[in-house]
């Protein structure tokens, strides 16, 4: 019969789960936190947040416009993080990491419709790598990243 509490290796909240915890496992082998101050807190709190984020992102590969945006926001800051005196920056744009799509999005606006444009603006804003998307495919991406964010909140780590 199914275990309620087996996960199947091949879903996104299999993969999520997994990944997050490894990620978690080598957060908690760093230096431990030795004070309660405010600023390491807020610290851990960045550290576990950008591996949720990240593991997130993975999990879903680079299929979807959303994760290869989030992949290249993250890898972009950790660039600037190691080598911040070099001055040097990548030669990836974010519309280069999205190449995929770049030939679905050429339409213009105007397919929005008048009641649209501005909720459209706003939903580009939240989902990551929104800002390249014509509004049939930010409303797919949102769909899956709201998917994706649910699958992360309902994780058995996310209940902890």
């Amino acid at each position: 019969m199914n275990n309620p509490h087996h996960l199947n290796p091949t879903s996104l909240k299999s993969r999520f789960t997994t990944r997050f915890l490894r990620a978690l496992t080598k957060i908690r082998a760093q230096k431990p936190i030795s004070s309660s101050s405010p600023t390491e807190i807020f610290r851990r709190y960045r550290r576990i947040k950008v591996a949720a984020d990240k593991s997130m992102a993975y999990s879903v590969r680079s299929r979807r416009i959303w994760s290869r945006a989030m992949l290249w926001k993250l890898r972009s800051r950790s660039y600037r993080r190691q080598d911040p005196c070099s001055g040097r920056r990548s030669g990836k744009t974010n519309q280069a990491i999205m190449k995929k799509s770049s030939n679905e999005n050429t339409t213009t606006r105007r397919e929005d419709g008048v009641g649209f444009v501005e909720e459209a603006d706003e939903l580009r804003q939240l989902v990551p790598g929104g800002e390249t998307m014509n509004l049939c495919n930010l409303l797919d991406e949102t769909a899956h990243y709201i998917k994706c964010l649910t699958t992360q909140l309902f994780s058995p780590i996310g209940k902890g």
